[in-house]
């Protein structure tokens, strides 16, 4: 049996080492295939990050397509059943790092345009896409950037798709709607390093941020809504202590993370680890990092469309969901724009092994088909 169009890309791109923040040539493959379509390219390269914007068209509405050319590392290779970056289609799936996330979205992205062009050469309104190669990084120089500049050139989107893998299941039975926001804090606790037998002059910040650890870890923070689950506080790294079994350490450092539901903000919950803090009375510094605000999609053409197309294409009802961990929609998303995420199964992405199913590749290009005429053509 031929390989479709879309598996071939996919291939193509999975054969490129794009780990975060390298493209590796993957968004010139891309580009040479939309400028074929006459889309006009703006190659937008910021802190060593390669970016580009492409358009179809400069009238409203806007529909722009959003995605990453960059992935995780593979890990150890000798725990792939394949080389990661030699794409292989066993058993009806298509393995490499980036299959799924998202190297398949973005040939179906392409292989979408190309079909939705050529029935509708005159569609309505304009086609985009975003692609960054920093969106499994730092996510500084990317999708962030791209945006300030799109704002700069009085441009705005009106409905963008975001390929992540968002599909539970089966293809079709998940669309994200928002995302929790996410708060980094680093803390450090200090005391006073001793000996261990001589514990009075010294000032152990371990035992001295127990009681704040306590009290942080059994804190409801809200009650979430209709839309998200109540915000949750991870630790995630704590470190003191030199190492000696008869020292006791000068100062604790532990890093930590809220996600976070539109019932409260970054503001209170800055406001109120502080409170615990100072209540315990301890001598520390704490420095915030804002990772992305939570954002949350009404009903409205875009998800009527891309539900549509859905239960159209594979008579599947989707449910909706912010469940998960950030994405670029979080940078998109405040302009005002409608952001949807929809891409294929998430059960394999980053791990060993990561995969897609062939026929979900084709079935996903027609999603993103259905959904472009639904809202331009």
């Amino acid at each position: 049996m031929p390989m479709s169009e879309t598996l071939k890309l996919a291939m193509e791109l999975i054969a490129r080492p794009s780990v975060t923040p390298h493209d590796e040539g993957c968004q010139q493959l891309l580009i040479e295939r939309l400028e074929r379509l006459g889309f006009q390219i703006e190659r937008l390269s910021f802190g060593g990050v390669d970016n580009f914007w492409a358009q179809r068209g400069s009238v409203r509405p806007l529909v722009a397509l959003a995605g990453h050319t960059d992935v995780v590392p593979p890990g150890p290779l000798e725990q792939w059943t394949s080389d990661p970056f030699r794409p292989e289609v066993r058993n009806g799936f298509l393995y490499g790092r980036g299959a799924a996330d998202m190297k398949g979205s973005l040939a179906a992205f392409i292989t979408a345009v190309e079909t939705f062009v050529g029935r509708h050469p005159r569609h309505a309104g304009a086609i985009a896409l975003l692609i960054t190669s920093d969106e499994e990084g730092p996510a500084v120089d990317g999708t962030v950037r791209v945006m300030d500049w799109l704002k700069a050139n009085g441009r705005h989107i009106d409905y963008c798709v975001v390929g992540e893998p968002s599909c539970q299941t089966r293809l079709g039975d998940v669309i994200k709607i928002g995302r929790r926001g996410s708060l980094n804090g680093r803390l450090t606790v200090h005391g006073v390093q001793g000996h261990i037998a001589y514990p009075q002059p010294g000032a152990n910040p371990i035992h001295a941020f127990a009681p704040a650890l306590s009290t942080l870890v059994r804190t409801e923070w809200d009650k979430g809504n209709q839309h998200f689950p109540p915000t949750s506080f991870q630790i995630s790294n704590i470190h003191a202590g030199t190492g000696a079994e008869n020292v006791t350490p000068g100062q604790l450092t532990a890093q930590f993370n809220f996600r976070f539901s539109t019932a409260v903000t970054e503001g209170e919950l800055c406001q109120r680890v502080e409170d615990v803090l100072k209540a315990c009375s301890l001598r520390y510094d704490l420095a915030w990092k804002l990772s992305g605000q939570p954002f949350l999609t009404g009903q409205g053409r875009l998800l009527d469309a891309l539900s549509h197309a859905v239960r159209e294409t594979l008579s599947v009802e989707p449910s909706l969901s912010t469940a998960g961990g950030t994405s670029d929609g979080r940078f998109i998303a405040p302009t005002g724009t409608e952001v949807a995420e929809f891409g294929p199964l998430n059960d394999s992405i980053h791990r060993i092994d990561e995969c897609i199913a062939v026929t979900d590749l084709d079935l996903l290009a027609r999603v993103y088909t259905r959904t472009l005429e639904r809202l331009l053509a």
